[in-house]
């Protein structure tokens, strides 16, 4: 069904900016809740933020005030813009979004590197 890509990964240092684009292949009017998670290497995967239809939003204390999450609706993308990036946010980051109607109803996308230097 839907399919999920994620985009703007790449190389930064330390204090800069990257926004992070998560483009679905099909309608994201469905999905009651789309999240960002990471996975740094050797780690488990873990939340980053979500933001629901209605835009309501909720982040990990390690990025609140740092990250922001927001989707657009009407281009079936889901955005975050990470600033103040630290080399603790070193990972791959993977766009995720859930589903009450839509099968399998829980969706992820492949992945993109970010990389913080010091």
């Amino acid at each position: 069904q839907v399919q999920l890509v994620e985009s703007g990964g790449g190389l930064v240092q330390a204090g800069g900016s990257l926004r992070l684009s998560c483009a679905a292949s099909g309608s994201i009017f469905s999905f009651e809740e789309m999240n960002w998670y990471r996975q740094a290497t050797g780690k488990q995967r873990e939340f980053v933020a979500t933001v629901t239809t209605s835009g309501r939003t909720w982040y990990s204390d390690s990025v609140k005030g740092r990250f922001t999450i927001s989707r657009d609706n009407a281009k079936n993308t889901l955005h975050l813009q990470m600033n103040s990036l630290k080399p603790e946010d070193t990972a791959v980051y993977y766009c995720n979004a859930h589903s009450t109607k839509l099968a399998p109803y829980n969706y992820w996308g492949q992945g993109t590197q970010v990389t913080v230097s010091p």
